[in-house]
């Protein structure tokens, strides 16, 4: 896929790849904690499980919170981790050099966050049972987001399909919809919902909680100022 973003300035070491070094630390992370999970035997896979993995009854019956990070950097398909590192490799870079990397990485937390407590809380009103794991949440959100910073930059999806950017947003939150019905696959696709509408809202501009917080800094700070007449003439102030 080949688009260019605003920011550029990769490491020397990465200069030759296509990928960034941000993708590249999260594909590294999920690729090697999977294939430790993937590698283990049945009670080894069950003790990791039991602290890593998110589900309605990890995240709110035994209130292991931090599930619901942890579990996002665990895929147990080995097909979905294969699917996860292309993606990270050919797609995402694109979204970091628009960003930054710590946006970047900021935008995977939150809409992983988004999804998997959505997900969760999905799985408590549906049965608690359903493992949530891996970087789907984000890897959806982030296609929306591309469909919205790139809605007409022509993209050759996987090398094969010419496209827009929207159309491929568009096509992929389609197939999304059709794997979440014909699956039934409700408590995932919950989810799913969840982080493409947080990746929505950060991208459109729609949520800004960071600038939420300085204009409300900014009122407080104004309720402490007072105006006061230094005595000389009307146009001599002081606060």
């Amino acid at each position: 896929m080949s688009t260019h973003g605003r920011r550029g300035g990769r490491h020397p070491a990465l200069r030759n790849l296509s990928i960034t070094r941000g993708a590249l630390g999260l594909l590294f992370v999920e690729v090697g904690l999977s294939l430790v999970y993937l590698m283990s035997d049945d009670q080894a896979k069950a003790a990791l499980a039991s602290w890593v993995v998110a589900s309605a009854d990890q995240v709110w019956g035994s209130f292991k919170l931090w599930t619901l990070v942890t579990t996002s950097l665990f895929e147990i398909d080995f097909i979905s981790l294969i699917f996860h590192a292309l993606i990270l490799w050919m797609f995402m870079p694109t979204l970091e050099r628009w960003w930054g990397m710590r946006k970047f990485l900021l935008f995977a937390l939150w809409t992983c966050l988004a999804g998997n407590t959505a997900a969760s809380l999905a799985g408590l009103a549906l049965g608690g049972g359903v493992a949530i794991t891996g970087l789907d949440p984000f890897v959806f959100a982030a296609i929306v987001a591309f469909g919205i910073l790139y809605a007409k930059q022509p993209v050759q999806f996987f090398g094969v399909l010419p496209m827009t950017g929207r159309q491929m947003m568009i096509g992929i939150i389609a197939f999304v919809g059709l794997f979440i019905v014909i699956g039934a696959q409700w408590v995932i696709g919950v989810g799913y919902l969840a982080a493409m509408g947080v990746s929505w809202l950060l991208v459109s501009g729609k949520w800004q909680p960071r600038l939420w917080y300085l204009r409300w800094k900014h009122k407080r700070a104004r309720r402490h100022l007072k105006v006061v007449d230094r005595g000389r003439d009307d146009q001599h102030w002081m606060n």
